[in-house]
C-alpha cells in the first residue's frame, strides 16, 4: 500500500549518520573521529561544568547534558558534525527561569522546548533561519555576551553578593556595592586562569587550553588553600560550594555516578520544595519555553551553516531540529539542562578530524568517563577559574570586531536594529530583543522596498514603442513589488493626470508580484478612472497576476478597460479607441 504523502513528506531524522556510512565510513573515519572525541570531550568538561553554574544549577548537570543530549542529537540530528551540549547562549533564559521555577522548572521547560523543536522539525520550519537578519543575529549575541560576562565578576573577584537577581540593572548594583569584599586570592586565581587561557594556545601545544586553564587554576587554588586556609583566605572550588545527595550517600562537589533517571516535576523549585505539576505551571512555563526553543532552533542552524561552509557538506535543518527536540525531551529525564548545537565545539571536532557524528558520541563519553572517574578531581576546580573561562567564551561570543565593523560600515538602519538588539538583549530579555529586531529589521526592509517601487511617466515622443500617439493618450511605467508598503505611493500620481487625457496605458512590465493591499488599491484606481471618463490599458502583467485582477473584479470593460501583451497591442488598442471616441 502506497504512503500517504503526509508521511512520505515528513523530514527524516538521523541523516547526518546516513550521509557518512553513504560514503564509505571505514576504520580509518573511526580513528579519526575517536581522536577528534578525545579532544573536544576534554573541552567539554570545563565548559559544560561552567555554564552549569553560570545557569544557576550544580555543575554536574551540564555534564549530564552533554553526555545524554550530546549522544541522542548526534544520532538523530541532521548534521554529520554539530557537537552538541549546554551553551553560554542560554544562560540569559535560563538563569531567570532557575530563580523563578528552580532547577525542576527548568528540566520541565527543556523538555517543552524539545516538543516545540521537534513540532517545528516536522513543519518543515527549517529554513526559516535564513529569514533572521544579521544585524539581529550579531545584537542579541553580542548582547548575551555582555550579560554573562557580568554575571562572572562575582566569583572572578571573590565577591560577597549573594543571590544574584534576575535583572542586568539589579545584579550590577549588587556587584557595586559589594566591591569592598574583592578577595585577593580569588582574584589573583582567576587571572592566573585566564592568562593561561588566553597564551596557552599560542603554545601550539596539543592539550587544549581551557583544560589546562583549570588545572593551572585548581593547582594554585590547592596550594593556597593548603597554606593560608586557617586564616580565613580559602578560594571557593566547586567540592566546597556544591553538595550532592544520592541515594542516602552524601558528598561534596560532583557525584561520582552516571546520569541516572529521574522526574523533573519532583525535583525542587525556587522555594526549595517539590513542583506540583498542573496547567498552571506549564501554562506559565509555555514563555521560557518557547523561547528556548526559538534560540535552541537558530543557534543548532547557524552552527550546522558554518559546519557546511568548513566541510562543504550540506545538512537537513528540519532532521537537525528534530534532533535537537528529541535531545531536549531525553535529557530533563536525567538530569540534562537545555542543549543545543554548539559552534566553537564543532568548529574544534572539525579542525581535529572528525568525520561523523560519531565524534560527538565519544566526546559524550568522555565526558561520561570524567564523570565517574574523575568526579573527585574536577570538584578542586576553583570557582574563579570557571568563571575567567566564562569571560573568555562572552568575549569569543560577542564577536567584538564584527560588532565594531558593523557600527561602522552598516547603513544607519542596520545599525539602528543592532543596537536595539543589543540594549534590548542587556536591559530586559533576549526574546523581545529578537521580537523587536525582526519587527524594525522588517520595516526597514519595507520601507526600502518600497523606495524602489515607483511610477514614471513615459515620454511618448521618443519612445520608439509608443511613438507618435496623440496628446490624449498618456503612459506609465510601473516598476518594482507593488505589496501594501508601496502600493499606494507607486499608484498616487495616476491621480493628477492632464484634464485632457482620455487614454492611459499602464505599462506594469516590471511589477513581479502583487499583493491584496496593491490590488484594493488599484481596483480603485480603475473605478475613480472609469468615473473620470478615463479608459485604462493594463500592459504586461503576467497571467497569474491578471486571474488574481479578475477575481477582484477588475475584469474588461468594452472600450473602457482592457488588457494587453505589450505596449504595441497596447498602443494599437489606445489609438482604435480614441478613434472610436471621435
Amino acid at each position: 500500500m502506497a504512503m500517504p504523502k503526509m508521511l512520505r513528506n515528513l523530514p527524516g531524522i538521523a541523516t547526518g549518520l546516513r550521509s557518512a556510512f553513504k560514503e564509505g565510513y571505514g576504520l580509518a573515519d573511526l580513528r579519526k573521529d575517536v581522536m577528534a572525541g578525545l579532544t573536544i570531550g576534554t573541552v567539554a568538561v570545563p565548559l559544560s561544568m561552567a555554564l552549569a553554574i553560570a545557569t544557576g544549577v550544580p555543575p554536574q548537570h551540564g555534564l549530564y547534558t552533554a553526555i545524554v543530549a550530546g549522544v541522542i542529537i548526534a544520532l538523530t540530528g541532521g548534521s554529520r558534525f554539530n557537537v552538541s551540549g549546554p551553551t553560554a547562549a542560554f544562560v540569559v533564559i535560563l538563569f531567570p527561569i532557575v530563580q523563578q521555577y528552580g532547577l525542576g522548572g527548568l528540566l520541565i521547560a527543556s523538555m517543552m522546548a524539545g516538543l516545540i523543536l521537534v513540532a517545528l522539525g516536522l513543519a518543515r520550519m527549517g529554513q526559516l533561519i535564513q529569514f533572521v537578519p544579521y544585524p539581529v543575529v550579531l545584537g542579541f549575541t553580542a548582547g548575551i555576551a555582555v550579560v554573562i560576562a557580568v554575571l562572572q565578576i562575582p566569583d572572578f573577584l571573590g565577591l560577597e553578593v549573594g543571590q544574584m537577581g534576575e535583572h542586568f540593572v539589579e545584579n550590577l548594583g549588587r556587584i557595586g556595592a559589594s566591591l569592598p569584599s574583592i578577595n585577593p586570592f580569588e582574584l589573583g586565581i582567576g587571572f592566573f586562569s585566564l592568562a593561561v587561557f588566553i597564551l596557552w594556545p599560542r603554545l601550539k601545544l596539543p592539550l587544549p587550553a581551557p583544560l589546562m586553564g583549570l588545572v593551572a587554576g585548581a593547582i594554585g587554588a590547592y596550594l593556597i588553600n593548603s597554606l593560608m586556609g586557617g586564616d580565613g583566605t580559602t578560594v571557593e572550588t566547586i567540592a566546597s560550594r556544591f553538595t550532592w545527595e544520592h541515594q542516602g550517600d552524601v558528598g561534596s562537589g560532583i557525584p561520582p555516578i552516571a546520569p541516572t533517571f529521574m522526574v523533573p516535576w519532583s525535583l525542587p523549585g525556587a522555594n526549595g520544595e517539590p513542583l506540583k505539576l498542573n496547567f498552571e505551571l506549564i501554562r506559565s512555563l509555555m514563555g521560557p519555553a518557547f523561547a528556548i526553543a526559538i534560540l535552541g532552533a537558530i543557534e543548532s542552524l547557524l552552527c550546522a551553516v558554518v559546519s557546511d561552509g568548513m566541510t562543504k557538506t550540506r545538512h537537513d535543518p528540519n532532521a537537525e531540529l528534530i534532533g535537537q527536540g528529541l535531545g531536549n525531551i531525553v535529557a530533563p529525564l536525567f538530569g540534562g539542562v537545555t542543549a543545543t548545537a554548539a559552534i566553537a565545539r564543532t568548529a574544534t571536532s572539525i579542525r581535529s578530524g572528525a568525520r561523523s557524528p560519531i565524534a560527538a558520541v565519544v566526546h559524550s563519553l568522555v565526558v561520561l568517563l570524567s564523570v565517574v572517574a574523575l568526579a573527585g578531581l574536577l570538584g578542586l576546580v576553583p570557582m574563579a577559574a570557571l568563571a575567567a573561562l566564562l569571560l573568555v567564551v562572552a568575549w569569543n561570543m560577542s564577536e567584538a570586531r564584527h560588532f565594531m565593523h558593523t557600527l561602522r560600515s552598516a547603513p544607519a538602519g542596520d545599525v539602528g536594529v543592532l543596537l536595539v538588539c543589543f540594549g534590548l538583549t542587556v536591559i530586559f530579555d533576549m526574546v523581545l530583543a529578537v521580537a523587536v529586531g525582526i519587527g524594525l529589521a522588517a520595516a526597514l526592509f519595507i520601507r526600502r522596498m518600497a523606495l524602489l517601487t515607483r511610477t514614471d511617466k513615459i515620454d511618448t515622443e521618443t519612445h520608439s514603442t509608443v511613438n507618435g500617439l496623440p496628446p490624449e493618450v498618456a503612459v506609465y511605467g510601473v516598476n518594482g513589488p507593488m505589496f501594501f508598503g508601496a502600493a499606494e505611493k507607486a499608484l498616487t500620481s495616476l491621480r493628477l493626470v492632464d484634464p485632457q487625457v482620455r487614454i492611459i496605458i499602464l505599462d506594469m512590465q516590471g511589477v513581479p508580484s502583487m499583493d491584496g493591499t496593491a490590488i484594493v488599491n488599484l481596483q480603485t484606481l480603475v473605478e475613480d478612472m472609469l468615473q473620470d471618463n478615463v479608459s485604462l490599458i493594463l500592459t504586461g502583467l503576467p497571467t497569474r497576476i491578471i486571474v488574481k485582477l479578475r477575481r477582484a473584479h477588475v475584469r474588461k470593460v468594452i472600450g473602457r478597460l482592457t488588457y494587453a501583451g505589450s505596449l504595441t497591442q497596447a498602443r494599437a488598442i489606445a489609438l482604435r479607441w480614441l478613434a472610436s471616441q471621435r
